[in-house]
Order: structure tokens, then sequence, then C-alpha cells
């Protein structure tokens, strides 16, 4: 029996599985190259959990028969070559013998006392092999930055010299360095002959979850596939994961259809209770480094994506982020920045409002006699009244002397940003009706926009976090917010609108109630800073 499986390269006998021909075809084009002549060295990249290591296995194994009496092929991993950042090149010779050993070559060297005695390994008059290779070196990027470069340019100077060594094709798998992108020397081969592995296609996913229906007999509906594709985007390792959640630990049972119902609390369950390992380095790593862009994201639809950009290559190449086409005011096409799916989107999103605004308030929510009859018991859901208690909320925490924003993050003019607003009255709103009401976030344009959807039992209610820049801009803001109601089939919608002043006439001549398309539109303006 086949199973989905979502840590490390799947296996076709013992697990579901997409063949992706076109994939392994051209990557095993790219390394053999001319045969009688030269291959090519190029690097494979893709974030986590994407199919790297799979697809070297399978190029290997397509190369093996149909080279076999031409070429070598060997799978060296690095992942495995424990060093620190500032150990001597000693260490790293030290575990080389392994390596190759656990390549599949059928040879244990000597360790090489210098760098020297290394390329000799490779030569055609010295060296270890009598075949040309086709080599490839996984997790390259788990090597010291210095070793790194060292090697990269051991192998650029391999190639140039092609006559004298046997590295026929070598292809270099990690996520980052392979491209050159944190290396002080770029790149180790021509850029154009990387190969990105792209995230799976609808048809793909369809195809794996046609293969546990035909094996289990059990039925899955569409609307089911469709939903996991538009959450994940395709991402192989988080497509395989939730196959596991869908089909083994949340199956409601071999003889009931899985439906959008067993889908929804699948999603739920995955956001909230279940550890999966792609989704905590993409946390971790967005902590750890250009956390301010990544706010930045949930409030600007505008922000430009550029490879040349450190903090966008580095959320690009981890997976955090990709490029959406638009056009400008000239019918010019450019890009910005999106997040890779709504699943990881939701999900730092989440892990941000617990780190931006804590898990629990210093005050309570709401006063203690507030029992929010009016914002709840009317034949709507009266989403105003609940913003006025936010901004009530914010005054009594003044009065204590509490600043909400005082450990809020900061533009480099000292003025807040923007998004310390969006996260932290989300989280009021988890507080202050999350035990009557669901509180959800949703993203429906990947970037620059966050709704806050507030389902009460048979009610519900929709408000769309701004910030204010200029007076046409909110008037532009209640249009399409009318519209996007509209098109939901909501005859209400409320903006929640951040401005960076406390004059309370300016925030009351901002706030208004109007009727745009018929819907009724309410601005609220919460002035903070």
């Amino acid at each position: 029996m086949r199973t989905f499986h979502s840590y490390g390269p799947v296996d076709c006998e013992e697990h579901f599985c997409v063949p992706r021909k076109e994939l392994v075809e051209s990557c095993t084009s790219q390394i053999i190259g001319n045969p009688d002549k030269q291959g090519h060295y190029f690097t494979i990249w893709a974030p986590r959990q994407t199919g790297k290591t799979w697809l070297m296995r399978q190029v290997k194994k397509e190369v093996e028969s149909c080279y076999s009496e031409k070429f070598l092929v060997g799978c060296l991993s690095v992942q495995g070559v424990i060093m620190e950042h500032n150990d001597l090149d000693e260490v790293f010779f030290r575990q080389l013998p392994r390596v190759i050993r656990d390549g599949g070559f059928q040879v244990e060297p000597e360790k090489p006392k210098t760098w020297d005695d290394w390329i000799d390994w490779f030569s055609k008059s010295r060296g270890l092999f009598d075949k040309p290779l086709i080599l490839f070196i996984d997790e390259f990027d788990s090597l010291p930055l210095g070793i790194i470069d060292r090697l990269v340019t051991i192998f650029r100077d391999m190639y140039l010299k092609h006559e004298n060594y046997m590295i026929h094709g070598l292809a270099l798998i990690g996520v980052r360095a392979v491209l050159g992108v944190e290396s002080t020397s770029g790149s180790p081969f021509n850029i154009q002959k990387s190969l990105h592995v792209p995230n799976l296609t609808k048809i793909e996913v369809e195809n794996l979850f046609s293969q546990y229906q035909k094996q289990s007999g059990q039925k899955i509906a569409p609307g089911v596939i469709d939903k996991l594709y538009e959450s994940t985007r395709g991402q192989p390792g988080l497509i395989s994961w939730f196959g596991e959640l869908i089909t083994e630990k949340f199956n409601p049972g071999i003889e009931k259809n899985i439906d959008i119902d067993t889908w929804n609390y699948v999603y739920s369950r995955a956001c909230r209770t279940e550890w999966n390992n792609t989704l905590l380095n993409m946390t971790a790593k967005v902590k750890k480094r250009y956390t301010q862009h990544v706010l930045e994201l949930f409030i600007n639809p505008e922000i430009e994506f550029s490879l040349r950009a450190d903090w966008c290559s580095y959320l690009y190449l981890n997976g955090v982020i990709d490029a959406q086409d638009m056009m400008d005011s000239n019918n010019m096409p450019f890009q910005v920045c999106c997040f890779s799916s709504p699943f990881i989107q939701q999900n730092i999103y989440q892990a941000l409002t617990n780190d931006l605004a804590g898990d629990s308030l210093p005050i309570l929510a709401l006063d203690p006699l507030d029992d929010l009859s009016d914002v709840l018991e009317k034949l709507e859901l009266d989403l105003p009244a609940l913003l006025s208690r936010y901004k009530d909320y914010l005054k009594r925490l003044k009065a204590k002397g509490l600043n909400p924003w005082k450990e809020q993050p900061r533009r480099s003019d000292l003025n807040l940003r923007e998004a310390a607003g969006h996260f932290h009255i989300y989280a009021w709103l988890q507080n202050a009706v999350g035990r009557r009401c669901t509180v959800s976030p949703e993203f429906p344009t990947g970037n620059g926009r966050v709704d806050i959807w507030i389902k009460c039992h048979d009610k519900q209610g929709i408000i769309e976090v701004k910030s204010f820049k200029d007076l046409s801009e909110l008037n532009r803001s209640k249009i399409q917010a009318a519209r996007y109601a509209k098109k939901l089939g909501l005859n209400a919608v409320t903006l929640a609108v951040f401005i960076p002043v406390q004059d309370e006439d300016v925030i009351e001549k901002l706030s208004s109630v109007s009727e745009i398309e018929g819907v009724k539109v309410a601005a609220v303006v919460i002035g903070w800073g």
C-alpha cells in the first residue's frame, strides 16, 4: 500500500508520486550536454522540501540507464559534513573520503592534505576514476561559505580546463549558496544554466490524489483538491503533508467520502495544532532576517519584486514570497512581491501577531459590564460599533500610562510602521469576541491587504484593515471595498483605517458611513502613534 510522504525524497514504489518527466529530461540533458565532448556545470535550486534530492536521484537513474558504459554517476551529500564556520580546511578534508564512499563510488581515497591533493582526485592523469564523471553535490548550502567559495572557484577552473579533468557534468544542489547569492565571488557558473525545481501543477496534484482514490476506493470531492492547490500553490512538501493529514491522520473513515467539511477541519488543524518542518523553517527565517520587510507585505500591495534586493532574494529563494505580474498606468508590465501561498501567508501572519501583540492583553479587551449586545444582537453584526470598543480600549491603555506601540517596529524616521496597527487590532479582536465568534484573517490578493472575517453563528461581516495615505486613496479604498463586498454577497463592509495623528476633529471628519453601489461602507478611522 502506497502512502503520501512529506519528509525526504519520495519512493514511487512506496509513495504516491508523479514522474515529472519533462523536468527529469531537462535536467538530464543539461548535465550531459554533448556526451562526446563536454557536459554542463550548473546549479539546481529551490526552497526546502520541493523535490531537489528526488530529482537528483531520478536523473542518476536516467544517466545510468542510457550512458552506463560511458559515465560514472555519483551523488554526494555534504549534509553530514560537520563544520563550524571558522574551522580549518583540515576538518573538511578529514570528512571527504567518507563523502566519496557514500556517494556511490567503489573507492575510498586517503584523506587529502591540501586542496591540490583533492583536485588530483579528479585529474585524468593522476585521479581516482577511469571514466568521466557525472557528479551531483546535494545540500551544498550546508557548508561554510569559505569552503563553498573555494570549491566553486576550483570547479570553475576545472570546467575551463575540462580536457585535464574527469568531471564531465556537475550539478550543485541547494537553496541560496549554489546561486552565489551570499558569496563575494558570485555564482560558480553561468547563472542562466541554473535549474529551478518548480511547484507541482494542478494536474500533477490531481494525479496524486487520483492514485490514492484508485488504490483505496475512497472518494475525494473535487472541491477538496481545488482548495488544497489554492492554499499551497502546489508546493510539493506541503501537498504531501496535507495528503498525510487528509488520508491518514484525519481521515473520516475509508467508508466515507472526503468532502469539503473534512478539508475545512484538516486546514484548521494544520494551521493550529500540527507541526510542519517547511513552515517552521520559513517562519524562523522570517523572524531571523527581514521581519520588517515581511510586515510591509501585509499592508503595501506595490512593493516591487527585485532579485537585486538582498531581502527580496532571500525571502524568494527560501520560499516565503514570489513575484506577481502587474501592469502599470502606461500598460507596461512590472512585478510586485506576494506571498508564495495563502497557507504560508496565514501562518506567518499568525506567528508575527503573537510576536508583535502577544497572546494576552495588558488589560481587559472590553469593559467588564459590556455585553456587546448592540454589536451581536441586531439583524446584522454592527462592526463599526465593535471598532468603537477598540478605540475605547486604546484610550483606557493611555489612561493607565500603557503605550501599545512602545515596542512596535519603527521606520528609520522613528515613526511607527503601519503594520503594527494591523496586527494589534487582530489580536484585540481575538480577545474581545474570539470566544463568541470566529475571527480569521483573509488575504484576498496575496499581498498588501488584510481582511478580518468575523462570523457569529448565522451572521458574518468583514473588516478591511487599511493605512491612511491621503483622502483620495481613502475614497478609492471605499469604492474597492464596496465592490469586493458585493462580489461576496455582503451588503455591508467596514474599513478600519489607521492614521498617525491623535487630533479627534480630524479623525471624526475622516470617519464616515456611506452607501456605494448598494453596499453600506463604514470607515472607522483610528488614531495611533
